[in-house]
């Protein structure tokens, strides 16, 4: 498959959407089925992670369901990201009237090429409603067992005008990697259903940055707070810039990022070597310690960011991303509520004690980020130009 070059016009902002903030699996997963078992003309399933299992079997359930109904249900997974799905299940969707068709295919050949990755992840059902955020379908998310073991993520359900451009998102990716362009009833106004102005920002790779360029801007323009969630940190330099200097202008600025429970600790290690300066210019940093938190949220003052992209520069390189914008100061009192009970539930870094930190740390610290830039140098992804 070539590389994905999409056009880069970004959405316009739109009025009139409501948003709601659903945590940890055991709350989006059954919105989303239910979503899905309400559906009446089509179901959109866009998805990196993918894995055999309990919530697999749920949801794969619910679209052989869907699909009986007569509903168009078209599933646009990820190749590596769809790995853990089992011949067994995808044979189950086939045979049930479910297309399914896979981002990337994986070939030897293809070398760099393969590391280009569909990482969004997005549920549109009918036109009407939208579920973006952080996770996949796997068990990870709602284990059928150890319930405590569950990653902590956040998804955020969306209605109004706004579903309009993830439809539109959707549809470029799929016509890109189908042969058949994605038929489905046109839509052309979806009637507002609250009062919520929200946005979608996408990237793809690093000939595409917007995600990562309205994250800097906005923490560069924020007056009072800006607060991350990311599931792995290893930031640019002007990301890391931007948070000094909003530090330095006042700004209340603090990191939420996975304690010791993580599924890279090589990642976590090489993003730890930047603590020492950031916390030392003001720069407030909290690993979350119950489980492993995937989580992917932004918010400066009343603008927040919830979606797919982490902010770690093998993301913003080679990954296709999106995110939903939203700008209500309602909806950034409800995550500033939730990023409250999350720091009360880690450990906050402290500069004195970060420095007299014992020698395995830094090694640690010190070895994982050399082969983090180690791997920067060698998969860079060559420069191209965007097809007019």
């Amino acid at each position: 498959m070539a590389s994905f070059e999409p056009g880069n016009v970004p959405f316009p902002w739109h009025e009139g959407n409501r948003f709601k903030l659903l945590i940890d699996g055991n709350r989006f997963y059954p919105a989303m089925l239910a979503a899905i078992a309400a559906a009446e003309t089509y179901v959109l399933l866009e998805m990196y992670l993918t894995e055999s299992g309990t919530v697999a079997n749920r949801f794969i359930a619910a679209l052989l369901a869907a699909a009986a109904r007569g509903v168009a249900v078209k599933l646009l997974l990820d190749d590596y990201g769809a790995l853990g799905l089992q011949r067994a299940d995808r044979e189950r969707l086939q045979q049930g009237n479910v297309t399914v068709i896979y981002f990337n295919r994986l070939h030897y050949g293809k070398w760099q090429r393969n590391f280009l990755r569909n990482h969004r992840k997005l549920l549109l059902v009918d036109g009407r409603i939208a579920y973006v955020g952080g996770p996949g379908i796997t068990d990870e998310f709602d284990p059928p067992v150890h319930k405590e073991r569950r990653w902590r993520d956040t998804v955020v359900a969306i209605e109004g005008p706004v579903v309009g451009d993830w439809l539109q998102l959707f549809r470029e990716t799929w016509d890109h990697v189908s042969a058949d362009p994605l038929s489905l009833p046109q839509v052309i106004d979806i009637p507002s259903a609250g009062k919520q102005r929200g946005r979608v920002t996408r990237s793809r790779g690093i000939l595409y940055p917007e995600i990562k360029r309205t994250v800097i801007t906005r923490i560069r323009n924020s007056r009072q707070r800006a607060w991350l969630a990311t599931a792995y940190f290893v930031p640019s330099m002007k990301l890391r810039r931007s948070l000094r200097r909003a530090v330095r202008r006042g700004v209340d600025v603090r990191l939420l990022v996975p304690g010791d429970h993580t599924d890279h600790p090589a990642v976590r290690h090489a993003g730890r070597r930047y603590y020492y300066r950031l916390l030392r210019q003001g720069v407030r940093i909290f690993e979350y310690q119950p489980r492993f938190t995937h989580s992917k949220v932004l918010v400066c003052d009343e603008w927040c960011s919830i979606g797919s992209s982490n902010l770690d520069r093998w993301t913003l390189r080679w990954n296709l991303e999106a995110n939903q914008e939203i700008d209500d100061a309602d909806f950034s009192d409800q995550v500033c509520a939730m990023f409250e009970d999350d720091f009360r539930h880690s450990s906050e870094c402290l500069f004195s004690e970060w420095a007299k930190r014992p020698w395995y740390q830094r090694w640690k610290e010190d070895f994982w980020g050399r082969v983090d830039l180690w791997l920067e140098r060698l998969f860079h992804p060559p420069p191209r130009r965007p097809r007019e």
